[in-house]
């Protein structure tokens, strides 16, 4: 049976929609998240039941053309939420109801972890996403039962908390993705608050960015600019001013991750239905 071929416009870039992408287990919870490293290599995160899926891979690893490579963590992660790969290579994996940022090798070994496994508030109490600043420090945004921003040295000593739940400038209600734009300035998607909110990188609140109904993952634009997924669902390009310079729908129920590949292409985490999209940019 033929396939139809989608085309999607954001900014001044016009895409080919290719879902599904990549050979992604059938039969588990969905890819939660999708991270990219400096190679190309595209790294899955699956969402599973930690009661009865330690048997599971919870990081499947495709090279760049979607075949499957690797696949490991099933017995360290119980709660696989959201994930970054940081730019030596290492992965560092959100475990949501293990309350824990563990960190991977490349390869699938752990290497060590951020918060205290199983502990909720030491310090985190079901933790969303975690991103990394041009110097370095940590960033995770403990979103489900927290309502807070944490920051920490490279090492992971912490270096301060901020946030509460609430509307106001600085608060929250389930900071659901953060990432770090180049200058430093910590962008968080401020999920039920329909917002994303602008801090400095100690926490200090810069700005409010609307527009997007409870946006779901930010992450970092060519030129200092921001992509938002929200619930609409819209995929957005904001500039670094936070102006909407273009937007698309792409996926069919709202992305739950994404992440720009060195070679350009965007790829985003569907839930429903099971499957990566991936975003290939083409000449007009």
């Amino acid at each position: 049976m033929a396939r139809h071929q989608l085309f999607v416009r954001l900014g001044e870039t016009r895409y080919r929609v290719e879902r599904p992408w990549g050979e992604v287990p059938k039969g588990c919870g969905g890819p939660s998240d999708v991270a990219c490293d400096a190679e190309g290599r595209v790294y899955v995160l699956l969402r599973q039941d930690p009661m009865v899926d330690a048997e599971n891979p919870a990081v499947v690893v495709l090279a760049p053309d979607g075949r499957r490579v690797d696949a490991w963590g099933g017995a360290e992660v119980a709660d696989g939420h959201m994930f970054s790969v940081h730019p030596d290579g290492r992965v560092f994996v959100v475990d949501r109801d293990a309350q824990e940022v563990i960190v991977f090798s490349r390869e699938g070994k752990r290497l060590g972890g951020i918060g205290r496994r199983h502990y909720p508030g030491e310090p985190f109490n079901a933790p969303c996403d975690v991103a990394f600043g041009p110097d370095g420090s940590i960033y995770v945004a403990d979103g489900y039962a927290a309502s807070v921003v944490h920051r920490f040295t490279a090492e992971g000593t912490p270096m301060g908390r901020w946030g509460r739940e609430g509307s106001g400038p600085g608060e929250f209600t389930t900071p659901h993705s953060v990432w770090v734009l180049p200058d430093g300035r910590v962008t968080v998607a401020d999920r039920e608050n329909n917002r994303v909110q602008v801090f400095s990188a100690d926490g200090s609140w810069l700005d409010d960015w609307r527009g997007n109904h409870k946006p779901m993952t930010v992450h970092g634009a060519p030129g200092g600019g921001l992509y938002v997924t929200d619930q609409v669902p819209q995929l957005s390009l904001l500039g670094p001013d936070g102006t909407i310079l273009g937007r698309c729908r792409p996926v069919l129920n709202g992305a739950h991750g994404m992440w720009r590949a060195p070679d350009g292409r965007l790829f985003l985490s569907e839930q429903n239905p099971s499957r990566l999209t991936c975003l290939i940019p083409v000449e007009d």
